[in-house]
């Protein structure tokens, strides 16, 4: 019999703090929620289809820059949109404190916060889930989308929040020494490793050799791990590979990037009113150097679709990087107008998400019947896709700007 999510109920809850006219609560913190604005447009701008326009200009290098920053590396490396899902994670981690602090004040016990973060958790892998499934007619049960990872490692962060700082850095270096050393106790692939069996197609050319092949695309600790588990559910056919290289287990080394983030956010309570811009330049160049010398050691080289050790430390590092730029910009220069379009998207991530996952095809289908396909080529055929895509992207950013307005907040 298969399994469906078409009747799943969350509790997803539509958030009105204030009446119309009650400005948004001082207390948030805007770098924050601009940095948080810009991971999330990031993830919408997909529609843009910069590589439809680059195939369509093939001698142009500034479209093919674009498109290149608009997808995920093949396997080693970071593109911009790369930065996407550890942006995402981090911030995670840097709202646990407030949101901590913010329960705590409002007199909710331990054990009932607790409660609270384990349905959370819960709710983040369900919706994952859904998401995956909304273009099949059975549960597609994998758990590599970024709420989902999320979602496994939510409840372990928030306990980790109630440590003292050096048992959170004693837990990180732990998670991620942890890690490495069971990927590299497991058999890498020899000469005769059956690539096709795993996905990997003859022309191939991004897998490494010696010490590093531990951590070539499907042949490794979580491909093996995902066979064992992912076959655990009710599936059409049996679990081989991922197309992408993703795994379930790379929850675990993203759950270090949270622990990242919860880090930044206590820095930032703790130095409050000022800003700690300093500290987070200087764990963004350590964090950044710790990742690219892994990397080029071959101890463990830095891979964003298998969440490796290394990448944890360098986009971690990336991550610190932007927290300290947009803390500079819109908090000691005090340019806080321009934060004012990320933060329509910031401050309703969730809907974001979700509006980007499920709209998408529904909002172009009307834009066509409506407006037709020749509005869409004024300025060449070439730039079609760019057009649409810059469409429907004005129109999620004017949902998120009435959910604004009207003090609309998804929260789960």
């Amino acid at each position: 019999m298969a399994t469906t999510f078409s009747t799943m109920k969350t509790r997803i809850r539509l958030v009105q703090p204030a009446p119309k006219n009650t400005p948004v609560a001082p207390s948030r913190n805007l770098a924050v929620d601009a940095y948080r604005g810009l991971v999330m447009l990031l993830m919408m701008g997909e529609v843009l289809k910069f590589w439809a326009v680059a195939r369509a200009y093939p001698q142009s290098t500034f479209w093919h820059i674009l498109a290149w920053n608009q997808t995920h590396v093949e396997w080693s490396g970071m593109s911009l949109h790369d930065t996407i899902q550890p942006g995402f994670t981090f911030l995670v981690g840097v709202a646990l404190p407030y949101s901590i602090q913010s329960r705590v004040s409002k007199g909710q016990s331990f054990a009932g916060q607790f409660l609270h973060t384990v349905w959370r958790s819960l709710l983040l892998i369900a919706l994952g889930i859904f998401l995956r499934s909304t273009q099949s007619t059975q549960t597609n049960f994998t758990f590599e989308d970024t709420l989902t990872q999320i979602g496994l490692g939510y409840t372990f962060a928030w306990l980790l929040a109630h440590c003292r700082p050096r048992w959170q850095w004693t837990a990180l270096g732990i998670l991620l020494f942890g890690y490495w050393l069971a990927w590299a106790l497991y058999p890498a692939p020899g000469p005769g490793f059956n690539w096709a069996a795993v996905g990997v197609p003859s022309d191939w050319h991004h897998n490494f050799a010696g010490f590093a092949s531990h951590w070539n695309k499907n042949s490794n600790l979580g491909q093996a791990f995902d066979v064992w588990f992912l076959n655990l559910f009710p599936r059409p056919a049996r679990f081989l590979f991922n197309d992408g290289g993703y795994l379930t287990l790379s929850f675990i080394p993203t759950l270090g990037t949270m622990l990242l983030g919860l880090r930044a956010g206590e820095w930032f309570r703790a130095a409050a009113p000022k800003i700690p811009i300093h500290r987070f330049v200087i764990a963004g160049v350590l964090l950044a150097a710790a990742g690219l010398l892994l990397h080029f050691t071959g101890i463990c080289p830095i891979v964003k679709r298998i969440w490796t050790p290394s990448w944890t430390l360098f986009s971690g590092g990336v991550c610190f990087f932007f927290l300290a730029a947009f803390s500079w910009i819109f908090d000691v220069r005090q340019h806080r107008r321009w934060a004012f379009p990320l933060i329509v998207v910031g401050m309703n991530s969730i809907a974001a998400y979700l509006i980007a996952h499920l709209w998408e095809d529904f909002i172009q289908d009307n834009l066509h019947i409506n407006l037709g396909y020749r509005i869409f080529q004024v300025l060449g055929a070439g730039l079609e896709p760019l057009m649409l895509g810059a469409t429907i992207m004005l129109i999620y950013w004017a949902i998120l700007y009435w959910m604004y307005r009207r003090r609309l907040f998804l929260r789960i």
